[in-house]
């Protein structure tokens, strides 16, 4: 036993300061239950405006008190829980202006848009004006001024319910009545209140970015994307997007099923059954009119392309359309993109020096041309076949494709106008998929189909590559980067989109995707982003999945699906 004297560890006050450990090495000090704004000001660090921070290994506001010694890690704007934050600001902070300026419109922040923003729409008046526009936008840029504060409560759950009922939004009562915590968090801006899913910024004066302008019977709020945090780029022209937006409005209308509240009530009104088979017989049509499409154009188009981002169902989808063309006595001959990579001594690196195979430049563009330009005039061509353990091509089989066959070539990079520049446009078709508008919790708290898309995988990578939760998380940014890079900025080049959102998409998913949500280790980047799919993940009821058909797009991710083993073409005479 050591003696009184040789004892390091005593007994102490407590501090009346408190110390933070930044990843740079750098500790700050201040008093003790000082709010992360005062440790974390622009003069302290003079990057990006930073919008939160990582405390001990949670996501936290910057308002949140430090009570105790902690490694800190800022969350800035550039990053995707900074921009979450950024975003879910200005929306409140739209909703606050709209509400005092236009008390009688109905505000829906509804789709997101690839160049930075969101469409919107009013219900319950005409759509506004440029001049209405101007005063909104104006008020908000007032607002902004002000450096006004979002004041945090916490409220009864009862008494949430019962202000909501009284102000008229009946999706956010929809919403709460199958919440199981007894309370709820409300932000205020002035006498505005509401929920908002997940975490604000201080104040109304770190909105500096952002603008209104006007979208056929809507508008898009703008906002900056995250790798140029603090400017605005251009809004392009989005038709296609937009009438695939107002087309899955459509559907919504069909199925009853306007929000996440809605969905609630028809599962536990049983409902179900009814709800996943409208919205796949409303897939399944929208995939026959595409078949329709190319059927008609069968004396030119000889080639399809179907491209879109990770987990949108490329794979289910091309399976049910060349079911689809088959009947309407077409033959889809599938070939894999994949199989014309170069060699990989040849194949570009990234800017961490990592092989690119996301890069246009990883594709062998010149044998990839040549080769469909033969199978297009009808000669033998010899395709290759990608030896991924070599990492070279190999030969593969001859192929000569008869009058009523048709490619599908499905890939990234399908909608990229440097793909195929030698092949007659008139010869080609090409697919957009993706899962491109979803359900929303309510009018202001909109469902990320990125989150979607990233849930798919999880519960994918886990039941058939034996990825974990973590792993998947771990890769996504990585996918994002070649997403925002080969695949978003030529969306618009399609011949047409299909929407592979389902409706009931969340319910099915949330009971496969929690217990591998909850299996993140804590005090990784992974688990921050784990907890916040899991407290989104929360708000949707489960349904029984052994309703959804063996067909449906949504099977390539939970499994069962009938087309795994489907070969959807006739082999060549």
């Amino acid at each position: 036993m050591s003696t009184q004297a040789e004892k390091r560890i005593t007994e102490a006050d407590v501090r009346p300061t408190v110390q933070i450990h930044l990843p740079d090495g750098r500790v700050l000090e201040g008093p003790r239950g000082s709010q992360l704004v005062e440790f974390l000001d622009e003069e302290n660090f003079g990057q990006e405006p930073i919008m939160g921070a990582i405390v001990n290994g949670e996501l936290r506001e910057l308002t949140y008190p430090i009570e105790m010694d902690s490694k800190v890690t800022p969350v800035t704007m550039d990053s995707p829980d900074g921009m979450r934050f950024y975003r879910r600001s200005l929306t409140f902070l739209l909703a606050t202006a709209c509400e005092e300026l236009f008390p009688n419109a109905s505000l829906t922040i509804d789709h997101s848009i690839a160049s930075g923003g969101y469409y919107c729409e009013v219900t319950g008046r005409s759509p506004f004006t440029e001049a209405e526009l101007t005063r909104l936008e104006t008020r908000m840029r007032e607002l902004v001024k002000a450096d006004l504060p979002f004041a945090k409560s916490i409220v009864p759950l009862k008494d949430v319910i019962a202000y909501f009922k009284e102000k008229g939004f009946t999706d956010k009562v929809r919403l709460l009545a199958n919440r199981k915590k007894p309370h709820l968090v409300i932000y205020q801006l002035g006498s505005f209140r509401d929920y908002h899913h997940g975490y604000m910024v201080p104040t109304t004066g770190y909105l500096q970015w952002f603008a209104l302008q006007r979208t056929g019977d809507g508008f898009t709020l703008r906002f900056p994307q995250r790798h140029r945090p603090t400017e605005l780029l251009p809004v392009p022209e989005y038709n296609k997007l937009l009438a695939t937006f107002l087309q899955y409005g459509d559907w919504l209308a069909t199925l009853g099923v306007p929000d996440v509240g809605a969905l609630n009530e028809a599962i536990v009104a049983g409902r179900a059954r009814e709800v996943i088979l409208v919205s796949e017989a409303l897939h399944e049509g929208r995939i026959a009119e595409i078949a329709v499409k190319i059927a008609r154009r069968r004396e030119r188009v000889r080639l399809v392309l179907i491209a879109g981002p990770s987990a949108s169902g490329k794979t289910t989808f091309s399976r049910r359309l060349s079911i689809q063309l088959l009947a309407r006595g077409l033959s889809p001959f599938p070939i894999e993109l994949d199989n014309f990579f170069v060699d990989r001594e040849k194949s570009p690196l990234d800017e961490n020096g990592e092989l690119d195979y996301e890069s246009l430049r990883a594709l062998d563009l010149v044998r990839l041309n040549h080769d469909l330009g033969l199978l297009i005039d009808g000669k033998v061509a010899r395709l290759p076949q990608y030896n991924f353990i070599m990492g070279q091509q190999d030969e593969g089989d001859e192929i000569q494709l008869t009058s009523d066959q048709i490619i599908l070539l499905e890939g990234i990079h399908g909608l990229s106008p440097d793909l195929i520049p030698e092949i007659p446009v008139e010869n080609t078709y090409r697919i957009y998929v993706s899962a491109l508008t979803q359900l929303n919790l309510d009018r202001y708290n909109r469902v990320s189909t990125t989150d979607t898309r990233l849930i798919r995988r999880i519960v994918r990578d886990a039941a058939q590559r034996g990825y974990s939760a973590a792993e998947t998380i771990r890769r996504w940014e990585s996918v994002r980067r070649g997403e925002n890079k080969y695949i978003f900025p030529f969306q618009e080049n399609a011949n047409v989109m299909f929407n592979s959102a389902l409706v009931y998409e969340g319910s099915a998913l949330a009971p496969l995707a929690e217990p591998l949500l909850r299996q993140v280790p804590f005090g990784t980047v992974e688990h921050v982003e784990a907890k916040r799919l899991l407290a989104f993940l929360e708000w949707f009821l489960p349904l029984d999945v052994e309703l959804i058909p063996d067909n449906s797009i949504l099977r390539e991710f939970i499994g069962g699906s009938i087309l795994r083993a489907f070969t959807p073409w006739k082999p060549p005479q």
